[in-house]
């Protein structure tokens, strides 16, 4: 059966900064019309400043920000809608706190390579996460496992294509 005619889900759109999740959320939300959170927006004003100022987050510095992204989830799933979040997620600890319900969420991890995603946080202007912190994100990642609500899904290809593969792996149509 088609995940759009299930129970709701919400995707989440995971990875390091800078593989894409804004740009390809912002892609998939206007396919499919559901709604879409951008979750650096959820982010207390002192994570921000310290990511801008050149420190990488811990995971108490997290918490917080993933709870409310947490909330997010659970109040479409609450409401009876479809969802798309974006997410580093880093961690599986920071997944299953998303996930707390245990069902209703797929994480979409968007994959590449640290070159890539260097050359592209190199080339964006006007995000509060510097290249500097790159290193910190990758040393932080668990890729999620096979026993994870996960889909992974590679940077390579235009971020369109990139949605509509996502589409067309959860059967989205």
């Amino acid at each position: 059966m088609p995940l759009s005619t299930q129970k709701p889900q919400v995707l989440v759109l995971m990875g390091v900064s800078g593989c894409g999740k804004t740009t390809v959320a912002a892609i998939l939300a206007g396919r499919l019309s559901w709604p879409f959170e951008e979750g650096d927006a959820l982010h207390p004003p002192a994570n921000i400043a310290k990511m801008e100022a050149g420190h990488p987050l811990t995971d108490e510095d997290r918490a917080p920000w993933l709870r409310k992204v947490a909330d997010w989830v659970d109040e479409r799933i609450a409401a009876g809608e479809h969802g798309l979040i974006t997410c580093s997620a880093l961690k599986r600890s920071y997944r299953e706190v998303i996930n707390r319900r245990g069902a209703g969420v797929v994480f979409v991890y968007l994959h590449g390579s640290r070159e890539t995603i260097a050359s592209r946080l190199m080339a964006r202007h006007g995000h509060f996460m510097p290249p500097s912190l790159l290193d910190s994100q990758f040393a932080d990642l668990e890729e999620p496992a096979e026993d994870e609500p996960a889909i992974r899904v590679d940077i390579g290809p235009a971020p369109s294509a990139l949605a509509q593969t996502i589409i067309e792996t959860l059967g989205l149509k």
